[in-house]
């Protein structure tokens, strides 16, 4: 195996594994939560906190592997992706568990970021690296749709915390490996490192999630509404500060684009419509109808795999310029592959299967269109900031998704979908005006 194809599959396996982690807990969810006693508020944030990571440490982590070294930055990922996952295997509460996520969600966001570098910085541009970055991208949704039955299975042979600890152990071995395999490398002109920048936004996004969790105990008690008027300050913060600093973590003029904002929005509205509530779904599946963590695994893994089919497939299919097309059938087909869902939801588990895959087909379009709206739409010099302010937006869609979605239908699965397709319809409608704007400005 040639050095480059063993770089791919070091940075590949390490992405496989942090997304493989990021949703193995769906499905395991009511177990995990009866043993460390989690209540309704801790249990979102058992699914929230490695995407509250994600989505803080995202945009800094490119910056902080091109400065400081993309494989320092990556091994270190991994390493502490292991640790943390060690720790979410010992972890005697619940509170405990959600900052080893926490941990979980930073590490991996240096996974991530770093870790497109290395399989650039290995393959020589044109056909080849293109090819790799494409197979990187897709162990994103391979590792999505193989998290919950690596959960499930790790239950089977001992309990919750089995899969954590075989996760960390592959993690501490790709930490020692990946070190004499990969090489260094720093872009020609690193970027600092908006600190202040990085709080505001941690800081806005905490206090939103907490606002939104609370929403369950009512959306105009004190207790949600203070969070989520000082995350809008904070927002606000962040937006002068962004705009003020010579060197911004995303450049708020970019957003001036119909395509990017377009792209920027879809991806928020991913989160939110599809992806969160799709990941509280298994949850709700075994407390309102009783099903077991492995018809919910299946389910979820039907969704995701057909999802990350979809996207490849996708790739050499014939797109619009401006991607509208797509992002609307994407919305469209989650709708109708949740309602196909909940008109079954009543019947045995695996009548389920032709919703979820629809609505999978659903999310691989939208998967497809948006990674090329966030780069394709932007200056070439800009395009790592696009993708990342395009990943940061999912991901707290994502979190928020799934606070509502808790907050909303707390039990039943024919809430969760319900929630789903009127956010999913929504998102849709609202982001058609801004399809037909960004029709005009893109050029032929």
């Amino acid at each position: 195996m040639t050095r480059e194809r063993t770089v791919l599959a070091v940075v590949c396996a390490a992405t496989l594994l942090t997304l493989a982690d990021y949703t193995a807990p769906a499905v395991v969810l009511p177990t995990l939560a009866a043993e460390l006693h989690a209540t309704a508020t801790a249990q979102v944030w058992v699914l929230n906190g490695i995407t509250f990571g994600l989505a803080v440490l995202l945009l800094p982590a490119g910056s902080v592997a091109d400065d400081y070294g993309r494989r320092r930055v990556f091994v270190g990922g991994v390493a502490g992706l292991s640790l943390a996952m060690a720790a979410s295997a010992l972890a005697p509460t619940a509170w405990v568990f959600v900052g080893a996520r926490v941990v979980q969600g930073v590490a991996g966001a240096a996974v991530l970021a770093a870790g497109l570098g290395l399989v650039a910085d290995a393959f020589p541009p044109g056909p080849h690296r293109i090819r790799a970055a494409a197979t990187w991208g897709s162990m994103i949704g391979l590792g999505i749709a193989v998290g919950p039955l690596l959960a499930v299975a790790g239950g089977h042979v001992g309990d919750w915390r089995t899969f954590y600890w075989g996760a960390a152990v592959v993690g501490l071995v790709l930490a020692v490996a990946s070190r004499p395999v990969l090489r260094e490398s720093r872009a020609e002109r690193p970027r600092p490192i908006d600190w202040p920048g990085v709080v505001l936004l941690g800081a806005a996004l905490a206090a939103l999630l907490v606002g939104a969790t609370n929403g369950r105990t009512g959306w105009l008690r004190t207790a949600t509404v203070l969070p989520i008027v000082l995350a809008l300050v904070l927002f606000g913060l962040f937006t002068l500060r962004e705009t003020r600093t010579g060197r911004p973590m995303i450049d708020l003029t970019l957003f001036r684009r119909p395509p990017f904002l377009l792209a920027t929005l879809g991806a928020l509205a991913t989160g939110v419509a599809v992806i969160g509530p799709m990941t509280f779904l298994p949850t709700a599946l075994q407390r309102g109808n009783g099903w077991t963590a492995a018809h919910t695994a299946v389910l979820a893994f039907v969704w995701a795999f057909t999802s990350f089919l979809v996207g490849l497939a996708a790739r050499r299919m014939r797109t619009t310029e401006h991607g509208g097309l797509e992002l609307g059938a994407g919305f469209l087909l989650s709708a109708v592959g949740s309602v196909l869902a909940l008109v079954t939801v009543g019947h045995a588990w695996g009548w389920m299967l032709p919703g979820m895959a629809v609505a999978g087909i659903g999310a691989g379009l939208i998967n497809a269109t948006l990674p090329r709206l966030a780069v394709g739409t932007v200056p070439p010099d800009r395009g790592a900031m696009g993708s990342g302010a395009n990943n940061t937006a999912r991901y707290v869609g994502s979190a928020l998704g799934v606070a509502v979605t808790a907050s909303l239908a707390p039990a039943r699965p024919g809430e969760a979908l319900v929630v789903g397709i009127v956010l999913g319809l929504v998102a849709a409608l609202a982001l058609t005006p801004l399809t037909a704007r960004a029709r005009v400005l893109v050029p032929a």
